[in-house]
């Protein structure tokens, strides 16, 4: 049986029990954004630069986080951390922009209107990932 204090000084703690399922999250969304982002971009940027663009910053943001908290190091808990608080900050504010300028945001983006496109995940998961973190410290 594990030590709880251990536990919270084991780096490796992130990639352990629930952190597998907020992995395996996060791994869906950098592929899905990676993905929707690829096909924007390629296919209509010119309809909407601003929203596609953001939408290949939250793809590298998302492969970022998965990245690191499957390393699960403490450098790579620094990244995990950093790259899930700015996920936090631009799903909030590209949410709220997005209904403030809704002319920019022709098409749905995986922040646009706080993820209502995913389920809202988006607007959730940055919050489960930073708990997680701070719980495995």
């Amino acid at each position: 049986m594990t030590d709880p204090v251990e536990t919270q000084h084991d780096p490796e703690a992130t990639r352990h029990g629930p952190g597998r399922i907020l992995i395996a999250v996060y791994g869906v969304f950098a592929l899905a954004a990676t993905a929707r982002a690829g096909v924007q971009i390629a296919t209509k940027f010119s309809e909407a630069p601003i929203a596609y663009v953001l939408s290949a910053v939250a793809a590298i943001i998302y492969c970022a986080a998965t990245f690191a908290l499957a390393k699960a190091t403490k450098v790579s808990r620094r990244v995990a951390t950093a790259a899930i608080a700015v996920e936090l900050i631009g799903v909030l504010a590209i949410g709220a922009f997005s209904y403030a300028a809704p002319d920019d945001f022709p098409d749905a983006t995986v922040w646009s209107h706080f993820g209502q496109g995913y389920g809202f995940v988006p607007v959730v998961l940055p919050v489960l990932g930073l708990l997680w973190l701070r719980r495995t410290r």
